[in-house]
């Protein structure tokens, strides 16, 4: 543990990855805010669940629609301009986008925040590599795994770790709205603006930082890629790599346990367990510290990265079933701290195998892919997993005695653990560019 400590301040000293983590920090904390006035505010303007559930949609639209513009973009634009006009457009959007209390309008700004969304982050995750030493000198193509993965967990910790502090920040905010007399939708507006500024601190960390990459050796890669091959770096190109193929079903099991939690967990905590709606709130705070307990374990130990990501959506999968199985409260709350920190070695693991695995090119678009089929996979795993407890619901099922929430959660468990089994390595490697 103590040596993880010192690894974890060794990459806080290095001033341009410092930068970005505190500009991701401050950027994640909006997201999770604007996040959850979005669902109120689409709410109180609609009065409906299911128009609620369309937010749902907006995650999942930007990564069938978006994808390919987005791979585009990351393959042809440097990183630093990609982030940078990424954060820009959306300080505007995010701005706009309570202005108009029509459901169209919000939806619409919503929808376009997550297509630049899903090219802020490919570029973002290519240039860790980077940031922390790897490709600066001439010639160097040596990979300290240990330490790509930490500086991918601090990463993504800056996301996850964010979630409680997003839901308490929202209330305070909401609730001084409130204390001010603002009522209707103008309640929401101060949140989305906040939102909007911390879009701007992003932009301000990586305007700070010189540059993002790519290295000599990815940029010698990238160029002579595109001399050979011309158009073909689309985003289909991305899922014919074999790494990719290798990853992206770890991916999408990571995604169906995460959707129908997030889609099952109001119904389940409310309406089984009988936690109410602060046992909600408790249990998305369990899940942000699995989060950063996920990253403080992070350790490279013996094994491959695939190995580490099958065992962590492995056991997403049993506390998942069990959840629903057992309907215990306590154990519900644990199994949240213990999901977050699976989920977190999972993704990390999926996320350091394709920047140790590829480069140039290839890497910004396998990165483009993972984040797509993350975004997509989870929503459509959140849509059908309410789906199908509203069709038992209403046909009055009770499966094996347990109410339609419970059972659909315990058996979108099983499958997340079946589906550990499709995780397999490449039969062949492709070469990381030199």
């Amino acid at each position: 543990m103590d040596g993880n400590r010192m690894a974890f301040k060794e990459q806080l000293t290095r001033r341009d990855f410092r930068r970005l983590i505190v500009g991701q920090t401050v950027s994640a904390l909006g997201d999770w805010m604007g996040t959850l006035a979005l669902m109120y505010f689409v709410l109180e303007l609609s009065g409906s669940t299911t128009a609620v559930g369309g937010v749902l949609v907006l995650r999942l639209l930007p990564s069938a629609l978006g994808a390919p513009v987005a791979a585009r973009v990351v393959t042809r634009w440097r990183r630093r301009s990609v982030m940078l006009t990424s954060d820009l457009v959306r300080v505007g959007m995010a701005a706009a986008l309570p202005v108009v209390p029509g459901l169209w309008w919000v939806y619409f700004w919503a929808f376009m925040i997550e297509v630049v969304g899903l090219m802020f982050l490919p570029a973002r995750d290519a240039a860790i590599p980077f940031l922390i030493g790897e490709g600066r000198e001439e010639g160097k193509d040596d990979h300290d795994t240990g330490t790509l993965e930490l500086a991918n967990g601090i990463t993504m910790a800056t996301s996850y770790g964010m979630i409680p502090f997003g839901a308490g920040m929202f209330g305070l905010i909401l609730w001084i709205s409130e204390q001010a007399g603002w009522g209707g939708h103008w309640r929401y507006v101060l949140v989305f603006w906040l939102d909007a500024l911390t879009y701007l601190a992003s932009w301000l960390a990586v305007r700070g930082i010189p540059d993002l990459g790519p290295g000599p050796g990815e940029k010698a890669a990238m160029e002579r890629d595109e001399r050979e091959a011309g158009e073909k770096h689309g985003f289909v190109n991305a899922l014919r790599l074999r790494v990719v193929r290798a990853v992206l079903p770890g991916i999408v099991v990571v995604a169906l346990g995460l959707g129908a939690l997030f889609s099952l967990g109001v119904v389940f905590v409310k309406g089984v367990i009988n936690a109410g709606q602060i046992g909600f709130g408790a249990l998305v705070v369990c899940f942000g510290v699995g989060a950063v307990v996920g990253l403080l374990l992070l350790h490279r130990k013996a094994g491959s990265l695939l190995t580490q990501v099958r065992v962590a959506t492995a056991v997403q999968g049993v506390v998942i079933a069990s959840m629903g199985g057992l309907a215990s409260k306590p154990w519900s709350f644990a199994g949240a701290v213990l999901f977050g920190a699976a989920a977190t070695s999972a993704l990390v693991g999926g996320i350091t195998y394709l920047q140790e695995s590829l480069g140039g090119v290839d890497r910004n678009l396998a990165l483009t892919a993972f984040h797509a089929v993350l975004r997509f996979g989870l929503a459509l795993a959140a849509l059908l997993a309410g789906g199908a407890a509203d069709l038992l619901k209403e046909a009055g099922g009770r499966p094996l005695g347990m109410v339609p929430a419970q059972f659909v959660l315990m058996l979108s468990g099983l499958v997340v653990l079946a589906g550990t089994f499709l995780i397999r390595a490449p039969k062949a490697r492709e070469p990381a560019a030199t």
